[in-house]
């Protein structure tokens, strides 16, 4: 079996992406020391937003081509926002963690509306819905420095939020223009940021709460 120069190219494109992301897994997991409780901890928090990029992805996939996975792909999005709120729930209580994944929920369907508008050009709605985008991601910077003020500084969860929105926007933009090849780059950045964010949040919870950690 012959490939092309060109599939050829694009393996060796997917591979060197994959070995980047291992990379940057595997840094980070080395510079992380403690308990058992404490790298589980991390992990599971790892995951949780690992979730919230990929469904994320799935979701402008199948909404940029009109896929028939599109709604039930935003439902397992919106679970994860779930997932997330209950994963703070044993630190925080009940109504924190109900109140995260409502600012969560609001995150992801705005972003469904940004998608919509951008989709059918209509300038208006999108710049309104970008502007309620950003918008809760100040919300949910505040939420994440009431709850932790010694170990998430308000500047910094805006920073880390507003990177990921950004981030986020220049990936569906890609994707939406027909630029598979920034759309695929824009993912691996948004890969890379959200691991540090967990990984912010995570060691923020445990350095709150040391005697949960054994």
């Amino acid at each position: 079996m012959r490939f092309s120069v060109k599939t050829i190219a694009g393996l060796a494109t997917i591979v060197l992406a994959f070995f980047a992301a291992l990379t940057v897994y595997t840094s980070a997991a080395a510079h992380r020391t403690g308990s058992a409780d404490e790298i589980a901890f991390q992990n599971a928090m790892r995951k949780l937003w690992e979730d919230h990029i990929t469904w994320t992805r799935l979701y402008i996939v199948s909404a940029a081509a009109d896929l028939p996975d599109k709604e039930l792909t935003a439902q397992r999005l919106l679970q994860n926002q779930d997932d997330i709120g209950n994963a703070i729930k044993p630190f925080y209580g009940d109504e924190a963690g109900d109140q995260l994944t409502a600012l969560l929920r609001d995150h992801i369907l705005t972003a469904a509306e940004l998608i919509e508008a951008a989709k059918t050009g209509d300038t208006a709605a999108f710049e309104q819905a970008n502007t309620r985008w950003y918008a809760n991601t100040d919300e949910i910077a505040a939420f994440l420095n009431i709850a932790n003020p010694d170990h998430w500084p308000l500047d910094e969860m805006q920073e880390m939020m507003k990177s990921h929105l950004d981030l986020t926007l220049k990936e569906a933009s890609a994707r939406l223009n027909g630029d598979f090849e920034a759309d695929i780059a824009a993912y691996d950045e948004v890969h890379e940021q959200i691991l540090e964010m967990a990984d912010m949040l995570s060691m923020g919870i445990i350095d709150q709460f040391p005697k949960k950690f054994k």
